[in-house]
């Protein structure tokens, strides 16, 4: 799909982050077990990670797996490991071909062995792709992300490492998984949901947040096209007033 003509190229966002919501009531809908559309929501994030190349994307973050995921029926999860595992293998001649990095964040450690071995060399793989830096958020929760900061800040500065008095913002960001990633400028949620489930609190303070009535396996080209032109029709503040920014 020619995005080109449509998208303001000057005006993009560097870092999209997406909740891909949907894929179990999409299945449903269809009569289907909840595995069928994870299954084609696989496809779904080929696409999108296809296009947001074709764009000129910098960065996009993809919620792939929450803490609170680990809770479902067994042979879902089981289902949806075997997917990453399966998917990774396959995707990575496409990453290579579009110069595509992988990144993660989240508690890795936590996934299955065969998982958690083949996520890490397919980044490693990757790793010298100067393009759009993909990021898979897998057994993530920021809420967990952000306790384990503090923790690790709390220690440095028991150990005199660090000083109370110069803990800011900054500070913060390097103890976060994200420490390699911009703040998010446009959250997208698909499903017609409209809350942020503990993705990205920290990251997505002064994002755009954008939420369509679409299932995830249906999110097409169209719809990430009309998210990033919502985004470049909206002010961006920062907190301050539009007559400041003019």
């Amino acid at each position: 799909m020619d995005t080109s003509e449509e998208i303001n190229n000057q005006n993009l966002p560097k870092h999209i982050a997406i909740i891909m919501d949907g894929n179990g009531r999409w299945a449903k809908q269809k009569g289907k077990l909840r595995v069928f559309g994870h299954e084609h929501g696989v496809h779904t994030v080929r696409r999108t990670v296809e296009q947001s190349v074709q764009i000129g994307l910098e960065f996009l973050t993809l919620f792939t797996f929450s803490t609170e995921n680990w809770k479902r029926p067994k042979r879902e999860v089981d289902t949806l490991m075997k997917l990453l595992v399966s998917s990774l293998k396959k995707e990575l001649p496409t990453f290579q071909k579009n110069n595509v990095r992988l990144n993660t964040i989240g508690d890795i450690s936590s996934l299955p062995p065969k998982a958690y071995k083949e996520l890490l060399e397919v980044m490693e793989k990757t790793k010298s792709n100067s393009g759009l830096t993909l990021t898979l958020a897998l057994s993530y929760g920021a809420r967990e992300e952000i306790k384990n900061a503090v923790k690790a800040i709390a220690f440095k500065v028991k150990n005199n490492i660090i000083s109370p008095e110069n803990i800011d913002e900054t500070i913060i960001n390097t103890h976060l998984y994200t420490h390699n990633l911009p703040d998010v400028d446009l959250l997208i949620r698909t499903s017609g949901e409209h809350r942020i489930s503990n993705f990205l609190l920290w990251q997505i303070a002064y994002a755009e947040l954008y939420f369509i009535d679409v299932f995830w396996p249906d999110f097409e080209e169209k719809h990430l096209v009309a998210a990033i032109k919502n985004y470049q029709n909206r002010e961006r503040r920062f907190g301050k007033t539009s007559e400041q920014l003019n």
